[in-house]
Formats: C-alpha cells, structure tokens, sequence
C-alpha cells in the first residue's frame, strides 16, 4: 500500500506534515526520536514546529501506522514504522542508536515458561545493551 493510501486508510487527514513524518520513519532503518524527526525535517527545509512533530507522532501512533518504544539510556520515546512485526532492539549506551533485532529468540523459551508455570504469556520485550561497530573501540570514553 503507498504512503498516502496508509494514512487515509487510517482515518486520518493528509497532511503535507503528516506525510513528511509517516515517510521518514517508513525510510529510517532503526527508531527515532522526536527531536531527530525536527531535526530532520529541517534540515530538509520544511518549516515545522517540534510540538506539532509531537502532535503527528501522537496521532499516527494512535492509528497503529507507527509504533512509540520507550527504550534506550535517553528515556526518551522512540518512533518506528509499524510493519506489524514482533521486534527486540540493541541499544549502543555510547551513541544511543537503536537497532531492531530480526528474529525473536525466546518464542520457544516462552511456551516452555508458560508450560512450567501454567501462566499465560501474553507478550515480552528484550532489549540488549552495549556498543554499535562503530563505539565499541571507544566504550570506555563514552558518558
């Protein structure tokens, strides 16, 4: 489905803004931030306030076209595209980048806990810590 397609579909209106952000995070290989969505934006020459960046994110969150995470040193909100799919993330605790993990490791480990415990799991989040390629040299010069 195309980008304008999406948000329609949604419900909601087609906006210029909304339109810049939903395809920014569609493009973004790994969760951002509000401030590096303005940031962007910006730098792309479109006048936008950080507060209306907000109110796009809200909304589009809202409509589940796009997931908010809270993870990573910043505890700050992340935004990613929503491709409907199960995600656990590396956290770099030098630049703070985020990386989705492909697979997910502990499905089986689930049914297994589940089975001992007579629970019902109904979901799990993981998220590793450490240093990308590019900090890991200098781990003990970050923070």
């Amino acid at each position: 489905m195309k980008l304008k397609e999406e948000i329609k579909s949604s419900g909601l209106k087609l906006t210029r803004h909304r339109q810049e952000i939903f395809r920014l995070l569609k493009e973004s290989r790994q969760p951002v931030t509000a401030e590096q969505i303005y940031a962007t934006l910006r730098e792309r020459n479109i006048s936008i306030n950080l507060s209306t960046v907000y109110r796009i994110l809200d909304s589009l969150s809202g409509s589940e076209l796009i997931s908010k995470i809270n993870i990573g040193e910043d505890k700050k909100n992340h935004y990613e595209y929503n491709c409907m799919a199960h995600r656990h993330y590396l956290v770099c605790l030098c630049c703070n980048n985020i990386f989705s993990v492909g697979d997910c490791p502990l499905s089986d480990y689930e049914k297994q806990v589940a089975k001992q415990t007579d629970f019902v799991i109904t979901g799990h989040k993981l998220n590793l810590y450490g240093y990308c390629s590019n900090c890991k040299d200098k781990a003990g010069q970050c923070h």
